[in-house]
């Protein structure tokens, strides 16, 4: 039996019986199993699991954080009441994390059927800015990588990106080639994060490129007088995952990177995670 099958077996052992009598419902981070009725929180299962030590220990086996908060889930708070016979107040699901893998065959065919959509209605004339979606997908393909937990902002910004206890500013361009301009990064986000990642995605919506730079070189090296940072692929060419292997080892799924990179790009930077 390997890790995944433990893990998930024993997030069925636990969900089989209630433990209103634990204080197990303190925990802020919850495991999903294989089906909607199957939970089991992060600390039951480092007891159980003598090679479960820590959150990145899921993040390796292709499992990714989502805040409750900011992904609401409709079984968890049945779940919870059932478990530990108590309602789900708001002030304890702010605080809760789900762990859980997606479903890579369903997300790869969804990319693919959007591909197609695009083209048409880019054909047409119809569709003229995919700016949200692309950014969206980008985010999502940074988190799955690089294990970020993704939660609300006390700012406007909606939320932030944290690599551990440091704030990521994650940028995506879209596009099959980079402007001769550069990247476009906010100074002041720069200034206030840890680790700018940058996430090239190809027009097919593949990862061509990523970026992981130190905030406090972007703003040394590259950011002038303005409010704006522009990052122009020769000066951070150097940096490219398919250059450097400086920040490789933030990467956690390898698996998630090689999947959904173009095969070009795979070919070249496979070889930096066998």
């Amino acid at each position: 039996m390997n890790k995944k099958e433990q893990l998930l077996n024993e997030i069925s052992e636990f969900s089989k019986e209630t433990h209103g009598s634990t204080n197990y419902d303190k925990d802020d981070f919850f495991v999903v199993g294989e089906s909607s009725d199957q939970y089991a929180p992060m600390k039951y299962l480092c007891k159980k699991l003598e090679w479960c030590n820590s959150i990145q220990d899921l993040l390796e086996l292709s499992f990714v954080c989502d805040s409750l908060d900011l992904h609401p889930n409709d079984s968890f708070p049945k779940w919870y009441e059932h478990q530990f016979g108590k309602k789900l107040k708001r002030s304890v699901s702010k605080e809760i994390n789900l762990l859980q893998v997606p479903d890579n065959m369903v997300i790869f065919d969804a990319i693919e059927m959007v591909n197609e959509a695009y083209q048409a209605l880019r054909g047409h004339q119809i569709l003229m800015n995919g700016k949200n979606l692309p950014t969206q997908l980008g985010e999502w393909y940074a988190k799955c990588v690089f294990g970020l937990h993704q939660k609300k902002s006390t700012s406007q910004r909606g939320f932030d990106f944290y690599l551990n206890d440091k704030r990521a500013e994650v940028k995506v361009h879209w596009a099959d080639t980079s402007s001769p301009k550069g990247v476009k990064i906010r100074k002041s986000l720069a200034e206030l994060s840890d680790y700018c990642i940058v996430i090239y995605i190809a027009k097919n919506f593949m990862l061509r490129e990523i970026c992981f730079l130190d905030s406090d070189f972007v703003i040394r090296k590259f950011a002038g007088k303005g409010h704006t940072i522009f990052l122009k692929d020769p000066d951070v060419a150097p940096y490219f995952f398919s250059n450097s292997n400086k920040h490789l080892d933030k990467v956690v799924n390898s698996s998630a990177l090689l999947k959904y990179a173009t095969p070009t790009w795979a070919m070249k930077i496979a070889e930096k995670f066998s």
